[in-house]
């Protein structure tokens, strides 16, 4: 299971709108204990490709992310994205770049952008995708 605060899910719903028409994306800094996995940071990166398809995240940007995340002894979680026209599951370029088959895969979708949609995966080496049940909490 995802915990992830009502503040941070705001956060990444704010920041694919505002990417909008292009995809948005950013890290997750948190932490795991007893099997749920908490979600202590946020952090909004710029999409370099400036694409309504895919995402490439900012060597420096993710860089500086990942010193703040060690500075607070957190672990780096997972990533998201925002599909702005189509669901909230891994099209087959994301299962293709998923790297790291220990990290979470966040999905925003905005198919509908006054109710949008997140979900969170795992995608293992062999590129098979499970979803995570994600609670958001005040």
């Amino acid at each position: 299971m995802i915990q992830i605060k009502q503040e941070d899910y705001n956060t990444i719903v704010h920041h694919a709108k505002e990417g909008l028409p292009n995809e948005a994306c950013g890290l997750l800094g948190g932490v795991t204990i007893d099997g749920v996995t908490y979600v202590k940071k946020v952090y909004c990166l710029k999409n370099i490709d400036a694409s309504r398809e895919h995402f490439s995240m900012d060597a420096k940007e993710q860089l500086t992310v990942i010193k703040d995340i060690r500075s607070n002894d957190w672990q780096l979680i997972g990533n998201f994205h925002s599909h702005p026209e189509t669901p909230a599951r891994p099209s087959e370029e994301d299962k293709r770049l998923a790297y790291d088959s220990k990290l979470l895969y966040g999905i925003l979708s905005l198919m509908d952008e006054e109710l949008p949609v997140l979900k969170v995966f795992h995608i293992s080496e062999e590129k098979e995708v499970s979803v995570e049940e994600v609670a958001i909490v005040e």
